[in-house]
């Protein structure tokens, strides 16, 4: 039988992008999962996912296997790199754990092996960077001795619709032949929705600028709120009126935080940058997108009207619905409260209490106990919908709502609001 009829497969990395990948595949291949996070695979094995994209079924019902033993990745015919591509303290490219992924490839690919990455890098890093690293751990030889290919992930955490088999895969291969053999794989697990693209950079190019074109649609809209919001008009019904045109782009003001929307403009800008070129637009949206926080913070207290107020905080995450607080800004928010003087108590019952504390330093509260000057929704959880929001608030305290969680509701007389 041909090798790549039925071959083996390896997911190196097994968060938010790996583990629904190696599920998925595992329907049609054999597939291990790999992490260096000891304590993860526990609980995966032990069918919890504390990243709430898997239910325990699909993890207890799957063939994938899961390890941390890097010995059980020898001899598998394809490597997929899942993991995280964060960026400094400096807003630099922080290609620490793709390369040391490689390194792992390296150290158990064979001859005729394919090592594929999917984390979201500049062009040119898959060859110039992830290939060498192999041939260094390996003794091979890239494009000779093992092939190179590149499949972005298009995950988005919290969407039970947009899921790894349900959407359209970009693969591109060193050669027709392995992006054929991708093509192959990624579309057994798709339903054949794939686009090979002409080469790895090209597919490279293709995922980094699919989330700074977004950065940069929700950069317009923060900053038409904060210009709408100095003639007294609320964006809200602005975007209402302006999305009955059948072509208006649909964004909605707010933070930009989390692994992806908030650092991948970053890498494109850093390559654009190498090579001579100042991208104007992309580190514009960036810098609008950034300041947000404080922004926000600085309009919620002018709106308060008092010193030392007693805030509550509702969500942390980087986004709704998911437990995730990578990258959120909402800590801006929180700090911008905080140096203006009040007092701040955040709650949300999806952020993992241990986590916040050691990322933020923030200690969640159990529940509410009002009464509150403020309550902020910073995050749109479905949780918060239908909470109380007047029974925890002061007599004239402020409903601060920055996604337009509460906009349709009655609050009551005597509550004030603000919102973007």
């Amino acid at each position: 039988m041909d090798r790549w009829t039925n071959p083996t497969i390896a997911v190196i990395g097994l968060g938010y992008v790996g583990l629904p990948l190696a599920v998925a595949l595992s329907r049609d291949f054999d597939v291990l999962g790999f992490d260096i996070d000891t304590a993860r695979i526990q609980e995966l094995n032990g069918g919890h996912d504390r990243t709430n994209e898997l239910t325990p079924d699909a993890l207890t019902s799957s063939s994938a296997q899961l390890t941390g033993d890097l010995g059980a990745l020898q001899g598998r015919d394809i490597f997929i790199v899942t993991v995280p591509t964060p960026v400094s303290e400096k807003n630099e490219p922080d290609l620490t754990a793709v390369k040391k992924a490689a390194e792992t490839v390296g150290k158990a690919i064979g001859k005729g092996g394919i090592a594929v990455f999917e984390s979201t890098v500049y062009p040119g890093v898959t060859e110039d960077i992830c290939g060498p690293a192999i041939e260094a751990a390996s003794g091979l030889k890239a494009g000779t001795d093992f092939f190179l290919g590149y499949s972005p992930e298009r995950i988005n955490p919290g969407d039970k619709v947009h899921t790894v088999d349900k959407i359209t895969k970009v693969v591109a291969g060193q050669t027709p032949e392995v992006a054929a053999v991708l093509a192959r794989v990624y579309g057994a697990m798709n339903g054949d929705r794939i686009h090979i693209a002409p080469d790895i950079k090209t597919a490279e190019a293709s995922k980094v600028i699919e989330n700074a074109q977004r950065d940069i649609n929700i950069a317009f809209v923060n900053e038409i709120a904060l210009i709408f919001e100095r003639m007294g008009l609320s964006v809200y019904d602005v975007l209402d009126a302006a999305r009955t045109k059948w072509n208006f782009l649909d964004f909605k003001p707010g933070l930009v935080g989390g692994h992806c929307i908030g650092v991948d403009p970053y890498y494109l800008s850093h390559a654009a940058q190498q090579m001579g070129y100042d991208p104007d637009v992309i580190l514009s949206g960036r810098r609008i997108n950034d300041a947000m926080g404080s922004v926000l913070a600085e309009r919620i207290h002018k709106s308060l009207g008092i010193e030392g107020a007693k805030i509550l905080v509702l969500g942390i995450t980087f986004k709704e619905n998911v437990p995730d607080i990578r990258n959120s800004k909402v800590i801006d928010v929180i700090r911008g409260l905080e140096a203006f003087g009040h007092s701040v108590s955040v709650y949300d019952p999806l952020a993992d209490i241990a986590e916040t504390k050691h990322e933020y330093g923030v200690d969640l509260i159990g529940e509410p106990s009002g009464p509150y000057h403020a309550v902020l929704g910073a995050v749109p959880h479905a949780a918060f919908n239908d909470m109380p929001i007047a029974e925890l608030l002061e007599p004239d305290g402020l409903v601060a709502d920055i996604k337009g969680i509460w906009r349709g509701v009655d609050l009551g007389a005597g509550l004030r609001r603000w919102s973007l």
